[in-house]
């Protein structure tokens, strides 16, 4: 019976924190809202600190993420392109491309990579800003902290998710018009049609709700880490390690709910 107590306790501590942790993330969320919607969050001095964070978290990551991208694009629109001439299904060579590179794997690989690049870095500085008790001083100077320090850090990392899918995306698109045409406007018409025809409108909203939530993921969920998370008591567990979990995690429902929509 005390052990049985015992493995009830442990449960019940377990599943509060997993609650209080995903609480303490709706709730960063709803704060970074209210600061988004405030016209205060735009004065002179804060959009420059939105510029800089902005700036200095996309422009050094975007050149080479979409080298990579390309690269690898390239080498799976052309497996595509000769398996489909080989199977004689070409007419639908470029339309799996777009399906499968442009609206699937780029935006999840957008926001994890701006999850390793930017947003976990930017957790690490939060949580380091925490420790200093610099977020304390700025509030005993009568700044706010979420406004000065947290949320100029969000926004970079959405728009890094979202600049990185729009333009990795868009060379994805360019390449595979060359590779299977050339360098040739005659079939640029029906590549267009092509790209029209997957590009419907509820796809294309699916595919800007996926990128944005997937954004707000990966910004939200290591910022609310830095801010409220502590050690836990076992050395194998960190709360850290948590959240990274919650953000694969929801990462994960975010394209299964994105591929319902799209093909259900």
């Amino acid at each position: 019976m005390a052990a049985s107590h015992d493995a009830l306790a442990a449960a019940a501590r377990e599943l509060r924190r997993w609650l209080v942790g995903w609480w303490q993330v709706v709730h960063l969320g709803a704060q970074m809202l209210a600061l988004a919607l405030t016209p205060s969050s735009y004065r002179r001095a804060n959009r420059a600190l939105l510029a800089r964070h902005i700036v200095l978290d996309t422009a050094p990551i975007l050149p080479g993420f979409t080298v990579l991208t390309a690269l690898v694009s390239l080498v799976l629109i052309r497996i595509v392109v000769v398996t489909a001439l080989s199977y004689g299904l070409t007419r639908y060579a470029l339309e799996m491309v777009v399906r499968v590179l442009v609206l699937e794997l780029i935006p999840l690989t957008a926001a994890l990579f701006a999850a390793l690049r930017c947003t976990l870095p930017n957790g690490a500085e939060i949580a380091a800003l925490r420790a200093a008790g610099q977020l304390d001083a700025l509030r005993a100077q009568g700044a706010d902290p979420m406004r000065v320090e947290i949320f100029p850090r969000m926004v970079s990392g959405l728009f890094a998710v979202m600049t990185l899918a729009a333009v990795s995306g868009a060379a994805t698109l360019v390449l595979a018009y060359l590779t299977v045409y050339g360098f040739t406007t005659a079939a640029l018409a029906g590549y267009t049609r092509t790209v029209g025809h997957v590009f419907a409108p509820a796809v294309s909203l699916i595919f800007g709700l996926k990128t944005f939530f997937f954004g707000l993921v990966v910004t939200l969920i290591p910022a609310a880490v830095a801010l409220h998370g502590q050690r836990l008591m076992r050395a194998r567990t960190s709360i850290e390690l948590q959240g990274l979990v919650r953000m694969l995690v929801m990462i994960l429902l975010i394209e299964v709910a994105s591929l319902v929509g799209n093909y259900y």
